[in-house]
């Protein structure tokens, strides 16, 4: 009995001492950021990721420490996965940055794993709803292209969700050569979806089933009924939407296929998009732009606490998009012609403390919020009773738009050039928080997480994005090693 308990002593010891070569290895002083750290540490936070988080290839947003519970929106069933930024898209196009610095097949083949997964739950439509679901007993499948699933076939382009899963199939399938048949297939036929939701006009639904049907365009203008008690469209999500990004989002998935493919459909789409944003933009007092619109082009509501309004956080990132149309277009005017009113728009409408309201009356500029007691939403000018679940302020970037557009305007080019000193900080920062089990742990400090109500003070958890955002970054500086 001494012996076999003398042998497992001598067994623990050996795995705590090969533990702390580990760790020492990662954790010498001067050389905590050379190349061989950096890049043990990318693999073996990878192998974990993979190897103890992955569902049939797939990943949710949040993991407990015991990986008993997993979460995308609100808990996740043990063969679901989200697609939903920060979900599989996110963890998969952070695989690829790793194998594109790096040329090791593991990355590759992990990011393979997340398209196929994506491919599963790919739906009869072309594109994806937020989460895919492995069971086809589960009342949580929708119409998947592949027969094993039943329910909506309802693609959505909210929060990024399609867009976001097209833009990992195409960099994986230009990572294949273009080889990989059920890869390219699953990318040609979203694309084509993704073309045919698009409007005539150029502005994309917020979900579509089919192809959309044409509608005259019109310009931007503010509805001349009591937009308060009428206009309200049940199905607002067949009608134009900025909501969500959604502008950025699909120019980014757009160019990125023309670049990879040099399919000139994609560069034209990218055009339209951009004169719908020209068109879109409302008149005087208010020259920014609105979540969504009829086919009058008249801010409409969404849901009940989504009231017709000009929005911050839109107008930022249709500012930001044609912007980036601009460039692509190699320097078309006419995408920058809109801006500068814009700008000083959201230069008169900072709040007191520098941020932007998501919303604003229309024509009198008032921040506008909602009410939360009661059973129902109220519309009201006072900030002090706000429902939690719902961001009503955002973070203003204005100086940054300004900047950006001062550069354009100038024809100066925007520098992008790595600093490495302050790349270093950031890498030994990450590269000292990774634990034993080469794990990045987060601990809730009482904020709320995406799609989560509000995790207990000090709970610990694994997050995607977290994962996500660190592998980027140690590729991104294994990259910069290699350049200089």
């Amino acid at each position: 009995m001494f012996m076999k308990n003398k042998s497992l002593s001598l067994l623990l010891f050996l795995a705590l001492v090969t533990m702390i070569s580990l760790e020492a290895r990662l954790m010498s002083a001067a050389e905590i950021d050379s190349k061989e750290n950096v890049s043990l540490a990318m693999r073996k936070s990878s192998e974990y990721f993979r190897n103890k988080l992955a569902v049939h290839g797939g990943y949710v947003y949040y993991y407990s420490l015991d990986l008993r519970e997993r979460w995308g929106e609100g808990k996740a069933g043990p063969d679901q996965i989200w697609v939903q930024p920060p979900g599989t898209p996110t963890v998969g196009l952070a695989y690829l940055s790793a194998y594109k610095t790096t040329g090791d097949s593991f990355y590759l083949d992990a990011a393979t794993d997340a398209a196929l997964a994506l491919i599963y739950g790919q739906l009869k439509s072309g594109g994806w709803t937020n989460s895919v679901e492995f069971n086809p007993k589960s009342r949580l499948t929708a119409a998947y292209r592949n027969g094993k699933g039943r329910g909506r076939n309802n693609s959505t382009l909210d929060d990024g969700i399609s867009q976001s899963a097209i833009r990992l199939l195409i960099h994986v399938d230009q990572a294949h050569q273009f080889q990989n048949q059920k890869i390219h297939e699953a990318a040609e036929i979203a694309l084509n979806a993704l073309l045919a939701a698009q409007f005539p006009v150029g502005a994309f639904p917020q979900v579509w089933t089919e192809p959309v049907n044409k509608v005259a365009p019109k310009a931007g203008n503010f509805p001349e009924y009591d937009w308060r008690t009428e206009g309200r469209i049940k199905n607002y999500w067949d009608y134009y939407t900025l909501n969500d990004g959604l502008a950025g989002y699909v120019s980014t998935v757009l160019i990125e296929a023309y670049e990879i493919y040099q399919d000139p459909r994609y560069q034209q789409a990218v055009f339209k998009l951009g004169d719908f944003l020209i068109a879109s933009q409302l008149p005087q007092p208010q020259p920014a732009w609105a979540q969504q619109y009829n086919y009058d082009m008249q801010p409409i509501w969404a849901r009940r606490f989504e009231p017709p309004a000009v929005t911050g956080g839109e107008t930022q990132d249709v500012i930001e998009t044609l912007m980036k149309i601009y460039q692509f277009s190699g320097g078309e005017e006419k995408y920058l012609k809109p801006i500068p009113q814009a700008l000083a728009w959201l230069k008169k409408s900072q709040l007191p403390d520098g941020q932007l309201a998501r919303y604003y009356e229309l024509k009198t500029n008032r921040p506008l919020y909602m009410t939360r007691s009661g059973k129902d939403y109220s519309l009201t000018y006072d900030d002090s009773d706000l429902p939690r679940h719902y961001g009503w302020k955002i973070k203003s970037k204005l100086p940054q738009l300004q900047r950006e557009y001062n550069l354009l305007k100038t024809g100066k080019q925007q520098t992008t050039k790595t600093n490495r000193r302050e790349l270093s900080v950031r890498v030994k920062t990450i590269l000292n928080n990774l634990d034993s089990q080469a794990r990045w742990i987060s601990t809730s400090t009482g904020e709320r997480l995406v799609g989560q109500p509000k995790f207990p003070v000090n709970s610990q958890y694994i997050a995607s994005e977290v994962f996500s955002e660190n592998l980027e970054t140690l590729s991104a500086y294994l990259e910069l090693l290699k350049t200089n």
